[in-house]
């Protein structure tokens, strides 16, 4: 694998800072240079008082035309079971809209939405999961940082309306 992504998931409250914030910090991301090809990552989803609940691998073959990305995911969970999802992002075109990202995939409800600015990719979006033989929409943020060419580190946090 040509990457490497770290990632960590938090049942928490929604608090979200300004992607702006991280304008001028190194290495500058740009999604569509490091979402490209072949990557790995691992991460977990720990509840409120920080015990991990479940693990996961994941696999992702990402691939851009332009402006328009397909992120074909292949997750791996600590209890044996598999699931996968691919995303659809397109970069928001205009000046005005610079390191502005729209995305779409199957259990996404509406539209996701996220902004890149220095190292960091803020990523907004409802996902419809099933639990316990129903389906609940869940609130993701994820907060995503580039620490070098091979490794980009993603705190996500959860929560339901």
């Amino acid at each position: 694998m040509k990457t490497l992504l770290l990632a960590a998931a938090f049942l928490a409250g929604c608090a979200t800072h300004g992607v702006e914030q991280y304008r001028a910090e190194k290495p500058e991301l740009k999604l569509e240079h490091y979402l490209n090809g072949q990557l790995d990552g691992w991460g977990m989803f720990q509840g409120r008082s920080g015990e991990v609940k479940k693990r996961f691998h994941v696999l992702i073959d990402a691939k851009w035309n332009g402006d328009t990305g397909v992120l074909d995911e292949s997750f791996t969970w600590s209890d044996g079971t598999t699931s996968k999802r691919i995303w659809t992002l397109k970069r928001q075109p205009g000046v005005g809209a610079q390191g502005l990202y729209t995305g779409t995939a199957a259990d996404v409800v509406g539209q996701a939405k996220g902004e890149e600015r220095g190292n960091a990719f803020y990523w907004a979006y409802d996902l419809d999961l099933p639990v316990d033989g129903r389906n609940i929409v869940v609130h993701f943020e994820d907060w995503m940082y580039q620490m070098n060419d091979r490794v980009m580190l993603n705190r996500a946090t959860m929560g339901m309306y």
